[in-house]
C-alpha cells in the first residue's frame, strides 16, 4: 500500500514541478518542420501563445560582420512570434544582433514556413546556418524576414491542418567562445485547433 501511495505523490510532485516550470501547457495538434535546418545547437523549450494563434513575427539578426577571418557572423539568432492576443511569445534567442520590423499577415495567420540555410562552410570557414524565414498567411500572402540572403530556402513546411500556427521551438548553438558561432540553426512551429 505504501509503495503505491509513494508512486502517486511522486507522479503529483513531477506534473506540479512541470506547470510551475512551463505554465499553463496548451496543447497543440500538429508540429511543422522543414529537412534543411543547421545541425549545431540544442532544441529549446517550446513557446506558445496562451490562446489564438501567430499573425506576425520579428526576427533578431546579427548584420554583417565583415570579410577578415576573425569576423564571426551568426545571421539568425532569433524568432518574436506575435498573438492575436497582442503578447509576444519566443523560444530560447541568440546574443547576437538587434531586432528588426515586425511583419503581419494583412488578415489571417501564419500556416507554414520556409527557412533559408547555408550549408558547413568547411572547418576554416565561417558558418551561419539559419539566417531568414519566410511565412505563408493562410489567406495566401507571403511575409519574407528582413535578414540575410546567405544559403538558400528549403521546401515549404506542410501548412497547419486546422487552424493556425500558435508557437515554437528553437534549436540554437550558444556561444563558443573564440570559436565559430551560428546561433539559431533551426526551428519547429506548433499548429492549434
Amino acid at each position: 500500500m505504501l509503495p503505491a501511495m509513494d508512486l502517486r505523490v511522486s507522479t503529483l510532485f513531477v506534473m506540479l514541478t512541470y506547470c510551475f516550470w512551463y505554465g499553463d501547457a496548451r496543447n497543440y495538434d500538429q508540429t511543422l518542420t522543414v529537412a534543411n535546418g543547421g545541425g549545431w545547437g540544442e532544441w529549446a523549450q517550446p513557446a506558445l501563445c496562451k490562446e489564438g494563434y501567430v499573425k506576425g513575427f520579428a526576427l533578431k539578426v546579427e548584420s554583417y560582420q565583415g570579410s577578415l577571418a576573425w569576423n564571426d557572423d551568426t545571421g539568425l539568432n532569433g524568432i518574436r512570434l506575435y498573438c492575436d492576443n497582442d503578447e509576444t511569445v519566443t523560444s530560447k534567442i541568440g546574443e547576437w544582433g538587434s531586432w528588426r520590423k515586425p511583419e503581419y499577415c494583412p488578415k489571417g495567420h501564419l500556416t507554414s514556413f520556409s527557412l533559408q540555410v547555408e550549408p558547413s562552410q568547411g572547418a576554416i570557414y565561417d558558418d551561419t546556418a539559419a539566417n531568414n524565414i519566410k511565412f505563408v498567411c493562410n489567406e495566401g500572402f507571403v511575409l519574407t524576414g528582413e535578414a540575410h540572403d546567405w544559403g538558400k530556402f528549403g521546401f515549404w513546411s506542410e501548412p497547419c491542418s486546422s487552424g493556425a500556427i500558435c508557437g515554437l521551438q528553437t534549436k540554437i548553438e550558444d556561444s563558443q567562445g573564440s570559436g565559430d558561432d551560428t546561433a539559431l540553426n533551426d526551428v519547429r512551429f506548433f499548429c492549434c485547433k
